[in-house]
Order: C-alpha cells, then structure tokens, then sequence
C-alpha cells in the first residue's frame, strides 16, 4: 500500500482561543501580545506520529510546505518527506496556504490534509475551485471548526486516513462554513456556507457540521426550563463558569446579569465577569473545591469542550472534579448530535481521558440524561 499524502499546517490557527479571541483571523499580533501561544504545530506533530504507528512499515510520502508550514513537523514522525517549492516568510498567511493547495493539486497527491480551523478551510476551498477531484481532511487547531470536514481529533484524523488508505471509506461531500469572527467579537453569530468539499468519511471520526439551534417557541421553552432548574441548583457562594451558548444565557437572564452569548463568562456572589480569557479565569478563582462549569455541546457535532470554548483550557479542567460540570441541552439538540454521544477535544489527551465515560445531560425542568463522553 502506497500513498502521497499532501500536508498543510496553518502554524498559527487556534491562537486566539484560550486568550478569548474567539479567532486569530487579523488579530494575530493581539493575541501574541495577551501571551497566546501556537498550538497547530503540536496538533500537527501528534496527528503525524499516530499516523505514522498506524501505517507501520508501509510506505507513505508526505508532501509539505518548508519549515512550520509542515516539513518541521513531518520530519520529526520519520516520514519520507518531500518539501514543496515555495517560500513563506516569518508571518504565514492565507496565501501561503492557497499556493500549497495548488502544488499539491498538481502534484496529483492522494489527499489533501490541513491542520487549521475553518479561515483554513475556506482557505483550501477558494484554492480547490478548478480542482475538486482530490479528498480533503481537516485536522482541527482551530477556535470554532463549525465545517463538517474535520475529524473529531488528531487521533480519528489518523484513522480516517488509514481506512481511506485501506478503501474503507465513502467519499463524501462536507460544508464548509465559516463565521465572522469580527461579528463574533462583537458578539453576533454570522455564519456563512461557502460551499462543499469532497473527503473521506469514517462514521463517529468526522465531526460533521454545526447545527444552529432553531429559533421556535418550543425550543426557548425548553431553555428555560432548563435554566430554571439549573438557577434552583446553584449554590449562593460557589463560583460558576458560564460557557458559550444560548442555553446558557437562559441561565444568565434567570440570574439577572448580561452574558457574553458567544464568549465565557464568571459568575460569583451576584457579580459576573465578562468575556473572560484563561488567565483571567485563574486569577479570578480563589476555591477551586467550590467551582462548577456550566456548558452545552454545539448542535449535531455533540462536541462538549474544544470548538469555541478554549478559554476552559485543560489547565482549568484539571483544576476540578467531572461532576461539577454542568452540562446542559434541549431535547432537540441531542436529537440532533450525530452518534449519540458527547465529544471532547482539549488539546490534551490526558484530560480528555479524565472526561470520558457518562455524564449528566439536563434536558428539561428536573429531567436528565445520561450521555456517553467519547
């Protein structure tokens, strides 16, 4: 079994999660400056070294982008390696990655792996428009991967190519959207489908696309419901961390505070916190025996921690026990998570670890669930 596979690492998507971006697109040296960190090049080396242990002894060439942009990464797995012709200087940009989209088209490769979140996406699909033949799987290091082309994590993204290797995949067709993050800094959600990308499929290793909660008279009842049995619940000293979402504003307007609907927020005596980055959430709690999360996983994906929420960073998780994660979701909303279950993404598979298993859903006033956490 051969294969040559194209790669692309966009070093510097996801940077502008933790510190409370919601984004790295035209905010880079902002989020450098609040001590972000890149991420991709360490999703990238994970990615390569399981997929290097699944394939073992039989051959596949990687064809890559010069320096942080891939090669850097692939050498350290072993692979064969064949640098791309182009040059790309100290800040990359969507450029960079239109060009290695090219050259690996016209290299006639296998597939087409980027390591990115959906700005790439949209990047490799403005350069894939005379060229659709060629699969393409996304590896997620981004802040939202709301497009359906991402694998859950760089474990299934390894996977994924492996059974596509073995022709154990369908080819399918998968959204690519994308949302305005200036909106989304702003506080609106914007979201835009640009189009379609062929990719392998592999059910329960891609993450398929984001399902906007719909706006109808049963599906806010059923919020507040929820919200108001959350509200009965919750102690008058702990702390709360409030996660993204709409379901969890329910809570907020209960509480009587505002909420950054697309942001993290701290809740604590009365007083809440708002758009909060990691370090921000560390300073700010003083007990971590008496902190709770309050969430709710994005509609169809199920994904629980990792698509937009990066503020709540391993760092925190581990800071306290599993049951005092709150989760929260509308009965429609679980209807609609592919697979029956729950996701994590971290960014550390320790932590992920610690989170699988079963956890409780509250889906209606004094009504849960138990959901499985793969």
């Amino acid at each position: 079994m051969n294969m040559k596979l194209g790669l692309i690492v966009n070093p510097i998507a996801g940077m502008g999660g933790k510190v409370g971006l919601k984004g790295t697109d035209a905010v880079l040296r902002e989020a450098i400056a609040r001590g972000a960190k890149p991420i991709a090049p360490k999703r990238a080396t994970e990615f390569l070294h399981k997929l290097k242990e699944n394939f073992g002894d039989r051959q596949i060439e990687v064809l890559t982008c010069p320096g942080v942009m891939g090669a850097n990464e692939a050498k350290t797995a072993s692979f064969n390696v064949r640098t791309l012709p182009m040059k790309i200087g100290k800040e990359t940009s969507a450029k960079d990655t239109k060009r290695a989209v090219k050259l690996l088209t016209g290299a006639n490769v296998d597939l087409i792996v980027f390591v990115g979140g959906d700005g790439t996406a949209r990047d490799v699909f403005d350069a894939m428009r005379d060229n659709e033949d060629i699969p393409v799987l996304g590896v997620p290091s981004g802040v939202k991967m709301y497009s359906g082309i991402f694998a859950v994590n760089s474990s299934d993204a390894a996977e994924v190519i492996l059974a596509f290797a073995e022709k154990q995949t369908e080819i399918a067709e998968f959204e690519i959207i994308d949302a305005d993050e200036k909106s989304i800094r702003s506080d609106t959600f914007t979201v835009k489908l640009y189009g379609f990308l062929k990719g392998p499929f592999l059910p329960a290793h891609i993450q398929g696309s984001k399902q906007v909660s719909p706006e109808t008279v049963d599906e806010k009842e059923n919020q507040m419901a929820i919200a108001r049995f959350i509200r009965e619940e919750m102690q008058p000293t702990a702390t709360y961390i409030l996660g993204p979402g709409t379901t969890v504003k329910c809570v907020a307007q209960l509480l009587g505070i505002e909420k950054t609907v697309l942001g993290v927020d701290i809740y604590k005596k009365g007083k809440v916190t708002l758009d909060v980055d990691e370090k921000r959430i560390l300073k700010e709690v003083e007990d971590w025996q008496n902190v709770w999360i309050i969430l709710s996983p994005i509609g169809r994906q199920g994904i629980l921690l990792g698509r937009g929420n990066q503020q709540i960073s391993p760092e925190i998780i581990k800071r306290l026990e599993k049951q005092r994660i709150i989760v929260a979701a509308t009965r429609s909303k679980l209807q609609s998570i592919e697979g029956n279950v729950l996701r994590v993404d971290t960014g550390d598979a320790k932590v992920d670890n610690t989170l699988r298993g079963y956890i409780k859903v509250i889906t209606d006033y004094r009504e849960w669930r138990l959901m499985p956490i793969q």
